[in-house]
C-alpha cells in the first residue's frame, strides 16, 4: 500500500468515525458500495478520482482533506536546510522556523543581525506580541523611544504593534529567537 493509499483510508475512517457514521450510512450518503469504502479504508484499494469526488461530496468535505498527510508528533527542522529571508543588503536575516499555522497562532523565527547594524521594523497588528530571545551576542531593542538592553540568554516579551528596532552596536554578529504571537 502506498502512502497516498493509507493517507486515504486513514482521512477516511477518521471522518467518518468522528461523525458516529456507519459504513452502511456512509454508502448511502456518498454512492459508493460499503464493500469499497471497507476496502478503501483498510488500504486495500486504490480509488480512482471520482470515487474520492463522490466521497468528499457526500461527506462535505474537500477533497485535498481526504489525502492530507498526519502531522507528526515530532518535527526536527535545521537551520542550514532553510533559506532566510534577506534585508538590509544581507545585514539582517530571517530564518523561518516554524511559519505561522491559524490553530496555533504563532510563528518562529532565527534572526541573525550583522555587526554595527540596526534593523527598523515596522508594527503589527493591534495585539501582535514579539518574545526576543537573545542566543548569541548582544542586541538592543528599541521600542517607544526607550532602549533595552540584552545580553546572551537574555529574553524579551512586548507588545509588537509600534514600529521598533533591533540594534547591535558591537563588533560581532547577534543571533537571536523571535517568537511572535498573533491574538484571534
Amino acid at each position: 500500500m502506498n502512502s497516498v493509499q493509507r493517507n486515504i483510508g486513514r482521512n477516511l475512517q477518521k471522518i467518518r468515525k468522528s461523525r458516529n457514521l456507519s459504513l452502511d450510512k456512509t454508502a448511502e450518503l456518498t454512492g459508493v458500495s460499503k464493500a469499497m469504502l471497507g476496502q478503501i479504508e483498510r488500504g486495500e484499494s486504490n480509488p480512482s478520482v471520482s470515487t474520492l469526488w463522490k466521497i468528499a461530496n457526500g461527506l462535505h468535505v474537500s477533497f485535498s482533506s481526504l489525502m492530507k498527510e498526519e502531522k507528526t508528533s515530532v518535527n526536527i527542522v535545521s537551520l542550514k536546510d532553510i533559506s532566510p529571508v534577506i534585508d538590509d543588503d544581507g545585514k539582517y536575516l530571517v530564518f523561518s522556523l516554524f511559519p505561522f499555522e491559524v490553530e496555533k497562532q504563532f510563528e518562529v523565527f532565527s534572526v541573525v543581525l550583522e555587526a554595527n547594524y540596526t534593523h527598523d521594523a515596522e508594527g503589527h497588528h493591534e495585539g501582535v506580541e514579539e518574545y526576543v530571545l537573545v542566543q548569541k551576542g548582544e542586541l538592543e531593542i528599541m521600542i517607544d523611544e526607550k532602549t533595552y538592553h540584552l545580553s546572551e540568554g537574555d529574553a524579551i516579551q512586548f507588545q509588537a504593534d509600534k514600529p521598533h528596532k533591533y540594534r547591535n552596536k558591537t563588533n560581532e554578529m547577534v543571533k537571536f529567537l523571535i517568537i511572535i504571537y498573533y491574538p484571534e
